[in-house]
């Protein structure tokens, strides 16, 4: 077998890796620093499991079951205030490790690359709070999900949604005991653009980060939300809007290929829960939106159905409107517009300092 699918339509969701019988799919990068799988023709037995779990290839049936909207707050304002949007992913996570399930999330490993991992305990929650605005390395994540399934625990996955799709791909089959949220989504960034950030900030400041958080409230609340970079001795909190690195995500310039069509944005989805911010709170209810967070959450099935219940008497909801939240994030359903210079873009990140990039592709404001 050549390849698994072709590189403009991966989406790196790697189940094609974690499926294969003989450990012929390696990781291979490509120049803008994506992950894609490889076949290693001298180690393939042609068994075509490879094709079967591909999301893309072999797609899952359309949920067809009907859809609940609902703008969310957590009453545990710490918890909110240290969260992305509204703290219902640390609600959803607690209520799985009470009965002493798993919990994969995405985490910052000890060289701030971005990836999956599973916990076990409430206390080790704080290394998936809140947003990390890279794409995450799966590993042999599904794998594990599978084991702690067949030992009859209860397990929470959360990811993108092609990653929670490669996982029921991956599975084949449904288990009572699996329970998956994914996010509306805008799209995954490069982990070689992070990486060169990274070193970027380290000539700036004499050292890498300790800590980042990419969505700090603080006084500036959550629509102004800005950027954190801890130090050793200092502390960086910069607007989003002004942020670097911010700048170049949201200008949609070192995204995967296959989120400018993305094959996985849809109302209807597989996944028991979504999750995303409510930006347009204050058109539904303004009195709603203390500025604290607001989340949006999507309920897809009976199992999230069983969420919801549960964590119900820990938040304030209320019931909204699919396109209340689709009018302000239309990520819901749509992929993100093409940048024209990507493909320069990432051209010139193999030649040229950090510096230079962000004086060519970010757009300064004038005063």
């Amino acid at each position: 077998m050549k390849n698994v699918i072709d590189k403009k339509s991966c989406t790196g969701c790697m189940a094609c890796m974690n499926i294969c019988p003989k450990k012929a799919i390696k990781i291979e990068y490509e120049t803008d620093g994506f992950a894609y799988p490889k076949i290693e023709q001298s180690i393939c037995i042609n068994c075509g499991l490879c094709k079967k779990v591909c999301p893309v290839v072999h797609k899952l049936s359309e949920n067809n079951r009907r859809v609940q909207a609902y703008a969310c707050k957590n009453k545990n304002e710490i918890i909110r205030l240290k969260s992305s949007s509204g703290g219902i992913f640390t609600l959803i996570a607690e209520w799985i490790l009470e009965q002493k399930g798993v919990v994969f999330g995405v985490k910052f490993n000890e060289n701030l690359e971005v990836e999956h991992d599973y916990i076990e305990t409430k206390e080790e929650l704080e290394i998936f709070r809140g947003s990390k605005y890279v794409q995450s390395q799966i590993g042999n994540s599904y794998q594990i999900v599978k084991r702690f399934l067949e030992q009859n625990r209860k397990v929470l996955f959360t990811g993108t949604p092609c990653q929670v799709e490669g996982l029921i791909k991956y599975l084949g089959k449904e288990y009572d005991n699996l329970y998956t949220q994914d996010i509306i989504c805008h799209g995954v960034p490069s982990p070689k653009v992070w990486k060169k950030f990274l070193e970027y900030k380290k000539e700036h400041n004499g050292e890498y980060p300790k800590q980042i958080h990419f969505r700090k409230k603080g006084i500036a609340g959550w629509k102004d939300f800005q950027v954190c970079y801890q130090y050793n001795k200092k502390e960086e909190n910069i607007h989003h809007k002004e942020e670097e690195y911010m700048s170049l995500f949201l200008s949609n310039i070192d995204l995967r290929k296959s989120c400018y069509e993305c094959q996985f944005k849809k109302v209807k989805r597989n996944s028991d829960i979504t999750l995303a911010d409510f930006w347009g709170i204050d058109n539904i209810n303004s009195n709603f939106n203390d500025n604290k967070g607001i989340s949006a959450i999507l309920v897809h099935s009976e199992k999230g159905k069983e969420i919801f219940e549960n964590i119900e008497d820990k938040i304030e909801y209320m019931k909204v409107k699919i396109e209340d939240i689709a009018k302000f994030n239309s990520c819901i359903d749509k992929s993100v517009q093409y940048n024209v210079k990507r493909e320069k873009f990432f051209e010139d990140l193999k030649n040229k300092n950090f510096k230079d990039l962000i004086d060519i592709y970010i757009t300064k404001k004038k005063d």
